[in-house]
């Protein structure tokens, strides 16, 4: 097996950018899900409600990052230590981030929101689920992993599942950060285990999937109910400790350095698969 690709996604729910190679840090890939909007009272904002945020360009450049959405661009310098702070959320975590406050009238105004924009500094730890991670974990502001990996040929089994409704599923409607081929389909779900260029990494939960992988990541829109029609098929978690539709797991690195699209991926250990559920199993059967 080889990794086939590499994203980050700069800010939290907006475009992805695929790249050749990546610093792998304890906390995810360099750069990935360090910036997050959030609404008037600080609570996150993804394209779970605002689905043009699939827009939203956010392109690396020194000392911070250029904005880019529906043909207009912005500067964004990282916030210094006397920029203003403010208390924002993230699923259950409170934190207390500072803000790109060029960014708020600039996202607000193409938006039609008022939105703000916050910055993760490296010093700004945010923990892990217990429940799922070790002690010292930890995430950016990413949902709640450093990482999330997919495999070529689940994608490919699932469309060929769905026919022409699956079509226009990409893996970009998955948002992962690292996308293995060579696999066979599913068998993440028994991976315990990975080297990825003699890197280490847990897969410790699976990816239960939401409305955002409807939205279509290039016009910014939601585009029908697939990926999750299918899903509901074909992917229901037979394990009630994570709920839904399963498509990816979420992973935890055990050690640090670059990755690069072609690096070996080799399994180290495996599990019990995670139960799955086919629409067909949940279905009584008859009495005797």
């Amino acid at each position: 097996m080889r990794l086939a690709s590499l994203s980050i996604y700069p800010v939290k729910s907006g475009a992805g950018i695929a790249l050749e190679e990546a610093e792998l840090r304890p906390d995810g890939l360099a750069g990935d899900r360090r910036w997050m909007v959030v609404d008037a009272d600080g609570a996150f904002v993804t394209q779970r409600a605002l689905p043009m945020l699939a827009r939203l360009k956010a392109t690396p450049e020194e000392g911070g990052l250029r904005l880019s959405l529906d043909g207009e661009s912005l500067a964004v310098p990282v916030p210094g230590p006397d920029a203003p702070h403010i208390a924002v959320r993230v699923w259950r975590d409170d934190l207390v981030l500072p803000q790109a406050p060029a960014a708020a009238p600039w996202l607000s105004r193409l938006c039609g929101l008022p939105l703000r924009l916050v910055h993760q500094p490296t010093g700004t730890i945010r923990p892990v689920s217990a429940e799922w991670g070790a002690a010292g974990d930890r995430v950016s502001l990413a949902d709640g992993f450093p990482l999330l990996v997919t495999t070529t040929a689940s994608l490919e089994a699932l469309r060929a599942a769905g026919g022409e409704a699956m079509a226009p599923v990409d893996m970009g409607r998955f948002r992962p950060n690292l996308v293995v081929e060579g696999s066979m389909h599913w068998a993440e779900d028994g991976w315990a285990r990975l080297s990825v260029g003699g890197i280490e990494l847990d897969l410790v939960k699976p990816c239960a999937r939401c409305v955002m992988t409807t939205t279509d990541q290039t016009l910014g829109v939601v585009a029908g109910d697939e990926p999750l029609k299918m899903l509901r098929r074909l992917r229901r978690s037979g394990d009630g400790r994570v709920p839904g539709l399963l498509f990816g797991w979420n992973a935890v690195p055990r050690g640090q350095g670059m990755l690069r699209v072609g690096d070996a991926v080799e399994v180290l250990a495996t599990r019990e698969p995670w139960p799955v559920l086919r629409k067909a199993d949940r279905t009584a059967a008859p009495a005797d």
